[in-house]
């Protein structure tokens, strides 16, 4: 639990059971969208019923189009990360569906796309909510000259798994497995991901990209690990000890020049303001956050008042956390720190009221922070002044610092519009089709190759152990 000293000069939204209290423009915009218009809701639904869409979004989806799908009735729509995106896919087109709506980046459509084929169901077609390329800061990052450097370092160096992150194009993933064995990561497993392959596979270098922050992160995590007792230790992972931690760590290389743009924001000024101003708060932080804020956030998290991983882990978190307090006596005040994107809100304000309204309890309030960095403010001419968001970030009042200008090209009214044209049949709906992968020398497709290196993961979650065509890779390389 933790308790609020007083006030903070960060915006912050207060959830109660039937009440949300904004404070700062920020966090007015994000509360707005809580409650979204019911005729819109009324609209979309019926849309969606009528031409049996189905709509997958992404958790830091735009407000605005997150408060409404959260709003409808309709089965067929869910909101995860980007990996459960492409499952819950999967599941509408065993329901039925006619079609999928993709609310993400480019790459989150490429993936619904190739593991819907990979499930059998090529007939279904995808679509993303933009004519236009949807792009991503970090995805581009594992597409450049830097990048395929890196590859060549590791496909030098024998014994090399290449660990990507699922954040990236069906390109990358294709590209990276045909030189050096690949296996892609969440920031949920990553973890265990590293800590097996290095039991599996003796002497193993393990290269990890395209995230520098979370590579750096997972370097301080390992090495945390390295000075822990031996029971400890067995307890992350039995056959890992200090002393293999500490030699893995000499053999695990993260790539130095990739980011998201938007966990680039917190940074050291932020963490100082944080620590100022809430120092008895709850920290949280994604795995992609800067050193600063991560350090933080796991010192928090060793003493049982935080969290550092994946969205899912800080939702579960968040969500623990109310659990816990209503089971207390008297009035409650949880103070939140969101250490990752804001389009987070909409899950986290839903699953708090949710267990207070099971409860019963109006006394409690949970205060979700969101720590705006002072480079995204931007200064306007109008009567504002000052609004929060990066100057030429695509940011505005409806969006600070913590908000993802290439998520944000998804909006309520293009899906309106896309459901629409799914509906007439629009020869216009190409151009919302993900981008067609090329075949290699052999006749096989791009999305065929970079399926690869996620079904490698998916069978490591089923078993705990790397495949046995994965390992042989490694072994031969």
């Amino acid at each position: 639990m933790s308790e609020s000293d007083g006030g903070t000069t960060f915006p912050s939204l207060e959830i109660r059971r039937q009440s949300l209290l904004p404070r700062g423009a920020f966090a007015e915009a994000q509360r707005a969208f809580l409650s979204p218009d019911a005729q819109t809701v009324t609209q979309l639904d019926g849309l969606l019923r009528q031409h049996n869409v189905g709509v997958v979004a992404h958790f830091y989806m735009d407000p605005e189009l997150q408060g409404v799908l959260a709003a409808c009735t309709w089965p067929h729509i869910h909101i995860s990360d980007s990996l459960i995106m492409a499952d819950s896919a999967v599941k509408m087109a065993e329901a039925g569906v006619r079609a999928i709506c993709v609310a993400g980046v480019d790459f989150m459509t490429e993936n619904v796309r190739a593991v819907l084929d990979h499930a059998g169901y090529e007939q279904i077609p995808v679509y993303r909510l933009a004519a236009e390329a949807i792009g991503c800061s970090l995805a581009a990052s594992a597409e450049t000259p830097a990048y395929h450097a890196f590859l060549q370092q590791a496909a030098r160096t024998p014994r090399s798994l290449h660990v990507v992150y699922i954040n990236t194009s069906l390109r990358t993933k294709a590209a990276s497995n045909q030189l050096v064995p690949t296996i892609t990561c969440t920031s949920s497993n990553v973890v265990q991901t590293i800590l097996q392959a290095a039991a599996q596979l003796d002497g193993v270098h393990i290269w990890f990209g395209p995230d520098t922050y979370m590579g750096h992160n997972l370097q301080t995590l390992l090495a945390a690990y390295a000075r822990m007792p031996e029971p400890v230790v067995r307890a992350l992972h039995p056959l890992h000890t200090p002393a293999t931690l500490a030699a893995l760590l000499q053999r695990f290389h993260p790539f130095e020049q990739g980011n998201c743009i938007v966990h680039h924001l917190f940074g050291q000024e932020v963490v100082a303001r944080i620590r100022r101003e809430l120092p008895h708060a709850l920290y949280t932080a994604h795995l992609e956050v800067p050193g600063e804020m991560f350090a933080l956030a796991a010192q928090a998290e060793r003493e049982n008042r935080g969290v550092v991983g994946s969205t899912s882990n800080i939702l579960d978190f968040i969500g623990q956390q109310v659990d816990q307090a209503v089971q207390r006596a008297g009035s409650q005040r949880l103070q939140v720190v969101l250490g990752t994107e804001a389009g987070m809100i909409t899950s986290i304000v839903r699953g708090v009221q949710r267990r207070l309204a099971k409860s019963h309890r109006d006394d409690v309030a949970v205060e979700i922070v969101f720590p705006v960095a002072a480079e995204a403010v931007t200064r306007t001419d109008d009567a504002l002044g000052i609004v929060p968001g990066a100057a030429g970030e695509g940011c505005s009042v409806a969006g600070g610092c913590a908000t993802c200008p290439f998520m944000r090209m998804n909006h309520l009214d293009g899906l309106i519009d896309v459901v629409r044209r799914i509906g007439r049949q629009d020869v216009g709906l190409d151009a919302f089709l993900p981008a067609a992968q090329p075949l290699d020398a052999t006749g096989q497709s791009v999305a065929v190759r970079g399926t690869v290196p996620i079904l490698y993961m998916r069978a490591f979650q089923r078993t705990g152990q790397l495949p046995e065509l994965l390992v042989q890779a490694v072994s031969g390389h």
